[in-house]
C-alpha cells in the first residue's frame, strides 16, 4: 500500500516536469530539421581581420566555410564578415524562446546547474517502473495481465533498440 501512495503523489508532483520532458522530447526528435525553428538575423562585431579558418569559431558556427572573398568581405552560406570593420551579419535558425529553454533543460549535462534535477527525475521514473509492480497483489488477475503488458513492452523496446 505504501508503494501505491508514493507512486500516486510522486506522479502528481512530477506532472509539470513530465510535461516539459514530453514536449522537449518531441521537439528534439526534429532537431536535425528546421521544424519549430525560426530565422533570426544576427549582427556581431568581432576583431577586424579574423582569418577564414578561425571565423567559424569566433562566430560560434560549426563547419563554417567561406565561399568567396571580395573587397575584404568573406561570404559564407548564412551571411558575411567584413574584415575591415569586423562586423559579421548572418542568420541563424533557432527554436522559439520557450522551446529552446525546455530542450536545454532536457539535454542538461553534468556541468549544468539543473543536472541534479535530471538525475532526480530519472530516478523517479525508475521508481515508477518498479513501484508499478506493487500496485496490485501478485495473485490478482490485474497483476498477471500487467505482467503480460510489461513483457510486451520490454520485447518491443528490445526490438526497437536493434532495428
Amino acid at each position: 500500500m505504501k508503494a501505491r501512495i508514493a507512486h500516486r503523489y510522486l506522479g502528481y508532483f512530477l506532472t509539470g516536469i513530465m510535461a516539459v520532458y514530453a514536449i522537449s522530447g518531441i521537439t528534439l526528435i526534429f532537431r536535425d530539421s528546421d521544424t519549430f525553428k525560426k530565422e533570426v538575423a544576427i549582427e556581431k562585431t568581432l576583431e577586424p581581420n579574423v582569418n577564414k579558418e578561425t571565423l567559424g569559431k569566433a562566430l560560434g558556427i560549426k563547419k563554417l566555410a567561406v565561399s568567396k572573398e571580395e573587397n575584404g568581405i568573406y561570404y559564407f552560406e548564412t551571411g558575411t564578415y567584413n574584415t575591415k570593420t569586423g562586423v559579421a551579419n548572418y542568420t541563424k535558425k533557432e527554436l522559439p524562446y520557450i522551446l529552446n529553454k525546455i530542450t536545454k533543460f532536457h539535454k542538461a549535462k553534468s556541468g549544468d546547474p539543473l543536472f541534479f534535477l535530471n538525475i532526480f527525475f530519472g530516478l523517479a521514473l525508475l521508481f515508477f517502473v518498479i513501484s508499478a509492480f506493487w500496485m496490485f497483489l501478485p495473485s490478482s488477475p490485474i497483476f498477471k495481465k500487467g505482467l503480460y503488458f510489461a513483457l510486451a513492452g520490454a520485447l518491443v523496446t528490445v526490438i526497437l533498440l536493434f532495428v
